[in-house]
């Protein structure tokens, strides 16, 4: 599809979708800005290729499931990458707007450990209750494996080792032991794992 012409792109008002698909809301390069932590390049260059693929302005849960599954073609992405897109759509209105994507990406790529650990959180918080519960962890988890590939020959055993898996997380995260992760037992847990920081280093420098 056509890049949309270059007048968007300098002093400008980016233009994306709101709830209503029909209208539109202008928002300026200098808002993003502050709102991300993104130069004023970076957000044109994102968003010239964020129109050129998504012309309607915003990204729809069936086109964002069909981008995650061409990056994992060996397994089933669509369960984790709705999960994905559930912590994207940060107005719960089924769908992803320019600005709902250049938020999320720079608590992710630029944002501090505690940032990322939020975001890790609202991904592992399925109902968006505040907490993670048990049941919450088996799915995601699970989506995980089904992402990476799954053997479908060794499926009892590795459903056994799911459930081992998410006995031994759960029970490191839920730190006072009521059979819920908090966000502040989440994050203090995670922050005192070694493996868990260096690999949130990961995003550094993108």
């Amino acid at each position: 599809m056509a890049t949309p012409p270059d007048s968007p792109y300098g002093d400008f008002m980016l233009t994306f979708e709101t709830v209503r698909p029909v209208k539109h809301k202008p928002v300026k390069l200098e808002e993003l800005c502050k709102q991300t932590k993104f130069t004023r390049q970076e957000i044109r260059l994102m968003y010239r290729g964020f129109k050129q693929e998504c012309p309607e302005g915003v990204v729809q849960e069936d086109a964002f499931k069909e981008i995650y599954a061409k990056f994992f073609p060996h397994g089933n992405s669509s369960l984790y990458a709705h999960h994905v897109f559930k912590a994207f759509d940060l107005n719960s209105n089924g769908q992803i707007s320019f600005r709902d994507l250049l938020v999320s990406l720079s608590q992710l790529l630029r944002g501090t450990a505690y940032d990322k650990l939020k975001f890790a959180f609202k991904l592992y918080d399925v109902n968006g209750d505040g907490c993670i519960t048990k049941a919450e962890l088996t799915d995601i988890v699970s989506s995980v494996h089904e992402l990476m590939g799954r053997n479908s020959h060794n499926r009892h055993v590795e459903d056994k080792q799911t459930r081992e898996h998410v006995e031994r997380l759960f029970k490191k995260l839920d730190l006072n032991g009521d059979g819920v992760v908090t966000i502040d037992e989440f994050i203090q847990s995670c922050m005192q794992d070694e493996v868990i920081t260096e690999s949130l280093k990961v995003f550094e420098g993108l």
